[in-house]
C-alpha cells in the first residue's frame, strides 16, 4: 500500500509544480503585447520557472517542487513608434521579451506532464480499487 500511496504522493507534487507552471505560462502570454506607461520605462520582463527535486524526509521519496521563479534577462523587443506614449527619446518602445510560440510549446509541455501525473494518480486508484476487489473476495 505504501507504493501506491508514494505514487500518489509523487504525481499530486508533479501536478502541482505543473500547474504553477501553467500560471507564469499564462501571466507571460497575458502580458506578452504590455509596455511601459512612462517614456523610456521598462515593460513587463518574461518570468521563468526552475524545478528542483526534494526529498519529502517523512516518506522517504523524491517529489518535484518549483523552486525560483526568476526573471528572464534577454533583451526586450524594441519597435519604432515615436507616437507611442512609452516611446523613448529616439521614439523606440521597449516591448516584452515574452515570445508567445515559446509559450505556447511551454505550456503544452506543461500540460503533457500534468496529464501523465493525472494518469498516474487513476492507475493507482484502480490497482487500490482491484487490490480491495480481491480482498473481499
Amino acid at each position: 500500500m505504501s507504493g501506491i500511496k508514494d505514487a500518489l504522493l509523487i504525481s499530486r507534487a508533479g501536478m502541482q509544480a505543473q500547474g504553477d507552471r501553467l500560471r507564469v505560462v499564462a501571466e507571460n502570454i497575458a502580458n506578452a503585447d504590455s509596455t511601459a506607461t512612462t517614456p523610456g520605462g521598462t515593460p513587463y520582463r518574461r518570468k521563468l520557472v526552475v524545478f528542483e527535486n526534494m526529498l519529502n524526509k517523512e516518506l522517504g521519496v523524491n517529489t518535484v517542487k518549483v523552486t525560483k521563479r526568476p526573471l528572464d534577462q534577454s533583451p526586450f523587443i524594441k519597435k519604432y513608434d515615436p507616437s507611442h506614449p512609452a516611446a523613448d527619446a529616439q521614439g523606440y518602445v521597449q516591448y516584452p521579451n515574452v515570445n508567445t510560440i515559446v509559450e505556447m510549446m511551454d505550456m503544452r509541455e506543461a500540460r503533457r506532464g500534468y496529464e501523465a501525473n493525472m494518469d498516474v494518480v487513476q492507475i493507482s486508484k484502480a490497482m487500490l480499487s482491484q487490490t480491495i476487489n480481491l480482498l473481499n473476495k
